[in-house]
């Protein structure tokens, strides 16, 4: 069976980066990784991205959502729905900070399954892509991820509580 061609759309403003978002998390059939400086304006306090992100939580146990920040700030204390899904998510989801050394990394991306991925060129510019079947880098994006989340840690803020 014939793969599907890499598919890349060019992505022009930040209206149409919170669209490839909202197409990525769709897409996503086991695990997501969020990259972003804050998340702040990339579309994860809106209704239909919490709910597109809880079903594919509750989809399979197994389903994992990784999301990496600069700053937790935001997401911790101007995004609700975000702490919500982490505080029900259970080890569904997992949200931890860079330390400082990595700060210097600039291009917010996300990745869905080894397959699919969003990426901007720099958090300033809004310009980006969506590769959809492009297995090959998307791998190179989730490497770079899960290098930066080895040496990253939860904050107090976006730590579960158990009670």
């Amino acid at each position: 069976m014939a793969e599907d061609p890499p598919q890349h759309t060019r992505l022009d403003g930040i209206t149409e980066y919170v669209a490839a978002l909202d197409t990525l998390c769709k897409l996503a059939q086991h695990r997501l990784y969020l990259f972003d400086k804050d998340f702040d304006g990339a579309g994860y306090d809106s209704e239909a991205r919490y709910a597109t992100l809880r079903n594919f939580l509750l989809a399979n146990p197994a389903n994992r959502l990784f999301v990496l920040a600069h700053d937790t700030g935001y997401l911790a204390t101007r995004c609700p729905r975000m702490m919500t899904l982490l505080h029900q998510s259970g080890t569904g989801m997992s949200v931890y900070q860079t330390p400082k050394n990595l700060q210097h990394i600039s291009e917010p991306f996300a990745v869905a399954d080894e397959a699919n991925y969003v990426r901007r060129f720099h958090f300033d510019d809004t310009r980006g892509i969506l590769a959809l079947h492009d297995p090959e880098n998307a791998r190179v994006l989730q490497s770079r991820f899960l290098e930066m989340w080895a040496t990253s840690h939860p904050t107090p803020a976006t730590i579960r509580l158990r009670i």
